[in-house]
């Protein structure tokens, strides 16, 4: 019989009951001088505890906001549960934010402190402190040096505030009065008018998440000694969830991945038994196998075409006996070799954050590595439902619901979801928390339908939020807004969902042209010079890398325009596609 988890009342009472149990194993790794060291249970229990007083010991109160800009890393895992430890409610911020960003988020969220970890992180963040009123403290990770300190704030350092000892028991009683309803973070995802949105994310609104995947993991693929291998931004509500607090339930132990640029050698390091990734990492690995597999040729080759074969039948339902002994022959060689890549050990790979192409998913299925396919989004703590082999693995499907997720479609095919893993609304945001939650439940804004077997099919999105192949939500609006603020600009749409980075169409202003006599070099000149000014109040994941120009204005004639002036965004992808499309191969 597969166990499940316990039915936990808050996040830290979930962490403190894994430390108690697994006490000194190892829980979190990092590499340091070209060595994996790892901090046990028992020691992370001790600083978070630490921590929870010294926040308290420096003016904290329960309910202060504290927001948290670092990289992933030990500290950050020990940082959020430290806050939420002491009666504080973690505001995780991405590391691309710009000091506008920031501001906004302290402004918004009236945090009283901040936590950052590294001086380069400071250089956005401190200057952003200054306009906040709210925020009494800063508390660095490493060492950070600034030309001139804020006089709104106090400087402590992390280390001072996590040494020496503390009551874990004393914690430990005091947090069972802490519910699953209590709010344990707020994190801001970009709306679709512009200035990011706070989710409310409850305790059990990511104990639901978190009980969920268990469900899948436990039942589907047993539940042991599980490692994680941690990459995607931990301030992400997928991250935050399915990286962070599921391998703290699962007992499990998180290495933090050294960059990007290492992962693929951190995977063979580590070993990873789960991983939750984006669909590009995925993309990118398999065309670094398909690539070496051809270079290899012959041999290699042959083997790749039949498993890829093999596995196209067996996903149609058209397996035949004869390729019983090939298959056979696969696991002996190619997939055993490709699975080496991914440590030899991997369960199961979760994607979620963005749509996953088929084929890159009957891929690693063909390589025996199993590929769950989810979906979510940070209102829903975030995941919805997530492919599991029980229910039958469909790649054009997010699978179905998790454990104690209700789905609904509605009249005009939106999805809809309800359960404890739905945000009780957006941070002082009455008209959107209206907007999106309706008789409880949440509207996703994406269209869709249930199959025969009660897996969700995602066939269109009703809001025009971007999401990126990483998986990053960026709102349109912001973006063309600060795009047609420039003199030189008349109208604006960007453009770049499932892509790595954003493009535009832009119709420069006549009035401005008309100085350069129509010199189409000038005026590209020009235009790319208004684009640069605005990349540069743009976060990495809002700027604008390439622009086309429109051929004429948007207009109501031309059906690019409604009535009401907003730009008709399909009917300007069916004009323009092409050529935007083609802005990302040159």
């Amino acid at each position: 019989m597969a166990k499940q988890l316990e039915h936990f009342p808050n996040l830290v009472t979930m962490f403190l009951t894994r430390a108690r149990e697994k006490r000194d194993r190892p829980f979190l790794w990092r590499k340091i001088e070209g060595q994996w060291q790892s901090i046990s249970y028992a020691e992370a229990a001790r600083q978070v505890a630490t921590l929870a007083d010294s926040l308290k010991r420096i003016g904290l109160k329960p309910g202060d906001r504290v927001m948290l800009v670092s990289e992933n890393r030990p500290e950050w895992l020990i940082a959020d549960l430290g806050i939420m430890a002491a009666g504080c409610i973690t505001v995780p911020t991405y590391t691309t934010n710009t000091t506008r960003d920031h501001q906004h988020i302290l402004a918004n969220s009236e945090a009283s402190a901040v936590i950052v970890s590294t001086q380069k992180l400071a250089r956005t963040l401190v200057p952003a402190v200054l306009f906040a009123s709210e925020c009494k403290h800063i508390i660095s990770i490493d060492d950070i040096i600034t030309g001139q300190s804020p006089d709104v704030a106090t400087f402590h350092h992390w280390k001072d505030l996590i040494s020496g000892g503390s009551d874990i028991g004393a914690l430990e009683n005091r947090m069972a009065e802490v519910k699953r309803g209590d709010l344990a973070c707020i994190i801001y995802t970009s709306g679709t008018g512009g200035a990011p949105r706070g989710v409310m994310q409850h305790h059990g609104m990511i104990l639901q998440n978190v009980e969920g995947c268990i469900d899948v993991i436990a039942n589907d693929f047993g539940w042991d000694d599980e490692v994680f291998l941690s990459f995607l931004p931990a301030s992400h509500a997928y991250e935050h969830s399915g990286g962070q607090h599921f391998p703290v339930a699962l007992g499990g132990q998180i290495y933090y991945a050294e960059s990007l640029e290492k992962l693929a050698a951190n995977i063979e390091e580590v070993r990873p038994t789960i991983m939750v990734v984006v669909p590009r990492l995925f993309e990118m690995l398999r065309a670094k196998i398909m690539k070496q597999v051809e270079k290899d040729g012959g041999v290699p080759a042959y083997l790749m075409s039949r498993a890829l074969s093999i596995e196209g039948k067996r996903y149609a339902g058209k397996s035949v006996p004869w390729d019983l002994p090939m298959n056979g022959i696969l696991s002996l060689t190619l997939r055993r070799k490709v699975r080496g890549k991914f440590g030899g050990r991997m369960k199961a790979m979760v994607s979620g954050g963005a749509p996953l192409n088929p084929d890159v998913g009957l891929f690693f299925q063909a390589m025996g590595l199993p590929m769950l396919q989810g979906y979510g989004q940070t209102e829903a703590g975030p995941v919805i439902s997530c492919n599991r082999p029980s229910a039958g693995i469909r790649m054009e499907t997010v699978g179905p619901p998790l454990r104690n997720t209700e789905v609904r479609i509605a009249t005009d095919g939106e999805i809809m979801v309800r359960g404890e893993g739905v945000m009780k609304g957006y941070w002082r945001n009455p008209d959107e928390s209206a907007r999106v939650l309706q008789d409880g439940w949440l509207a996703t804004g994406d269209v869709g339908h249930l199959d025969g077997n009660g897996r969700i099919v995602i066939t269109d999105r009703k809001k025009d939020l971007i999401v990126n192949d990483k998986g990053d939500n960026v709102s349109p609006q912001r973006v063309e807004g600060m795009l047609t603020l420039q003199p030189e600009i008349l109208q604006a749409m960007v453009y770049g969902d499932r892509q790595p980075h954003l493009v535009a169409l832009l119709v420069p202003d006549p009035e401005e042209m008309k100085r350069f006599n129509g010199d189409q070099a000038a005026i590209t000149k020009a235009i790319s010079k208004a684009v640069d000014r605005v990349n540069a109040d743009l976060s990495v994941i809002e700027k604008v890398r390439r622009f086309i120009l429109a051929d004429e204005p948007f207009t109501v004639e031309n059906d690019q325009l409604t009535p009401s002036m907003k730009i008709r965004r399909h009917i300007i992808r069916t004009n323009y596609g092409e050529r935007l499309d083609a802005l990302y191969k040159r």
